[in-house]
């Protein structure tokens, strides 16, 4: 659950680089020996997903193909390295997108634009564009292929532990282009989410979030906040690994104004607590993408009541 500009971008994952063991591919791209012919052809393609959900000309679902995943990549190229403050390193400058192990084990969620691709580049066959994506590790994948992302700054292994009847998605590389940070695309998003975990009957959401800056003490009033206000409880907090954790408790509870702190906080990060997230023990600087990171932990049975109902119990508010 990382993110961009604290205030101009309600949306952001940031997260760090851990070389992990490539995903076999997909069983539709391994090509297959015809016998008879002498000749390799490729496997049937998978029917298209269905969209999960849609707002007027936006539409929500995951990517189907290789293509839609380098989409997903230079859209994050362009939020975090372009536009942001991240720092490009050669292979990511030449290849212009925003790219990681994990992505070929990862599921990417997309808010795809139908309206802004004129009726002649439609005749051309062009793309409508991504303008917004997600994301989404699985427990069970991240446990074949090395752990999830986030254990390279937290200690995810203790809270897996402390609940291992639960299932655990973690959200990740999250953005979306300037123009589209409204609230209906951030609504879709969530949508797109929801009906994700509704449909793989995930239990706990997690990822990291992101604060503008690497210098806690000028961070202290948004940090102490999450401390005192929003720190998980002991069966659902994980603390930042002993090597990288920075003190979040900064400032005494009494000297921090509630209201005056959550302006501080950047939108994504309030989303969160708003749906009913905690936050765990401990931050961690991410100087590659020049913030500091926090753990967000959103049990599905401490989201709010009032956003089940806002969209559904069975994600049917934006169904397509």
């Amino acid at each position: 659950m990382q993110h961009h500009d604290p205030v101009r971008s309600p949306l952001r994952l940031m997260e760090r680089f851990r070389p992990l063991a490539l995903a076999e591919p997909p069983l539709w791209l391994k090509p297959t020996w015809d016998v008879a012919s002498n000749i390799l052809l490729p496997q049937p393609r998978p029917a298209a997903a269905a969209p999960l959900g849609r707002i007027g000309s936006l539409e929500v679902r995951l990517a189907e193909t290789r293509k839609e995943i380098k989409r997903a990549q230079r859209l994050r190229y362009n939020v975090f390295y372009r536009d942001g403050n991240a720092i490009a390193d050669a292979a990511t400058l030449m290849a212009r997108r925003d790219k990681d192990a994990f992505d070929k084990i990862c599921e990417h969620l997309l808010v795809i634009d139908h309206a802004a691709i004129h009726p002649m580049q439609a005749k051309l066959r062009r793309k409508p564009p991504v303008v917004g994506t997600y994301r989404l590790l699985a427990q069970e994948v991240a446990a074949k292929h090395g752990g999830f992302y986030t254990d390279s700054e937290f200690d995810i292994a203790s809270l897996l532990q402390k609940h291992p009847a639960l299932r655990f998605l973690e959200l990740g590389r999250s953005c979306v282009l300037p123009p589209y940070r409204t609230k209906r695309t951030v609504e879709l998003l969530w949508h797109g989410i929801w009906s994700y975990v509704r449909q793989n009957n995930v239990d706990v959401m997690i990822g990291c979030a992101s604060l503008e800056g690497t210098d806690p003490d000028r961070l202290a009033v948004p940090l102490s906040f999450l401390h005192h206000f929003a720190r998980a409880p002991e069966d659902w907090r994980a603390s930042a690994l002993p090597q990288r954790h920075v003190e979040m408790n900064r400032l005494p509870k009494d000297r921090i104004n509630p209201k005056a702190a959550l302006r501080e906080l950047p939108p994504l990060i309030k989303g969160y607590l708003r749906l009913g997230a905690f936050v765990g023990d401990g931050a961690v600087i991410d100087r590659q993408f020049g913030t500091t990171d926090v753990l967000m932990i959103m049990p599905v049975s401490a989201i709010s009541t009032r956003y089940i109902e806002h969209f559904g119990v069975d994600a049917t508010r934006h169904a397509a």
